[in-house]
């Protein structure tokens, strides 16, 4: 038996919580019913108070919902069930088979940079080739957590470096925009808001053409350095069977050189 009839509640926080999801995912009570393969009636009864959900129904709802760990463990308290998924620290015993892959992947990425960042895109850890590149960051933007979005794109942060800034900008927000679709994270709508708030310096306003070889593939970072511009493409790494609520929240950005001069300069980096 999925369900226990109850009086109407006028406050049911577990119902609320599925609501929320429900319509965040723009799903019709009917269609999530026969996602869930249970019946509209008991769904609408769950909804309102007038039902409890067993366990299984709140992971099966979760499940189809696509609703992030963290977010499940919220709907299973709010249900009156104890929170499933861990949600220990990177540097936690138990994650240490976790902790050494991470390290791995960004040790054997060098001399090209590498980090990892957690769901607010707060740096948890990095490279060795990352720090050659923050130079002349205001030391605000580098004390914990470092945020990485407002570290690129803060005026006293990567921005006038960023010969591309307009071009990357749009695809840092581009992202993060589909991140808060996806999660429905308040923290990283404020985010969003407030890197949108932020006036490009006037020397990198101008929208830069994507090089040609990379017209319709990748959008690249453009850095300026002493030693010359770093033409960077990245990608995205992240765990693809996470039952912690940490790696399921982690990822891992490497960049890659976009042409040989690049590739020099970073190696030249690296021997300095």
């Amino acid at each position: 038996m999925q369900t226990a009839a109850l009086p109407p509640s006028p406050r049911s926080p577990f119902g609320a919580h599925l609501r929320h999801w429900r319509q965040h995912r723009h799903l019709s009570q009917q269609g999530l019913a026969l996602e869930a393969d249970i019946s509209t009636r008991h769904l609408s009864y769950v909804e309102t108070g007038r039902a409890l959900p067993s366990r299984d129904m709140v992971l099966r709802l979760a499940e189809r919902l696509s609703v992030p760990l963290r977010e499940r463990n919220a709907l299973l308290i709010a249900a009156g069930y104890a929170p499933m998924y861990a949600a220990r620290t990177l540097d936690h015993p138990d994650l240490a088979a976790a902790r050494k892959a991470v390290e791995r992947i960004l040790k054997g990425h060098e001399p090209f940079p590498a980090l990892a960042i957690d769901r607010h895109w707060n740096m948890v850890t990095h490279n060795a080739a990352v720090a050659p590149l923050l130079a002349g960051v205001a030391p605000h933007l580098l004390e914990a957590p470092v945020n990485v979005l407002r570290l690129s794109l803060h005026r006293e942060g990567l921005a006038p470096r960023i010969t591309n800034l307009a071009q990357w900008r749009d695809h840092l927000l581009a992202r993060l925009a589909q991140q808060i679709a996806a999660t429905g994270d308040d923290a990283l709508r404020a985010l969003r808001d407030e890197l949108a708030a932020y006036s490009a310096p006037a020397a990198a306003a101008a929208h830069a053409p994507v090089d040609d070889e990379l017209a319709g593939v990748v959008v690249p970072l453009h850095l300026q350095t002493p030693r010359g511009v770093l033409r960077l493409i990245s990608t995205t790494t992240i765990f693809g069977t996470p039952v912690d609520v940490t790696l399921q929240e982690l990822a891992m950005e490497a960049f890659f050189p976009a042409d040989a001069a690049t590739a020099h300069l970073l190696a030249a980096f690296a021997q300095a």
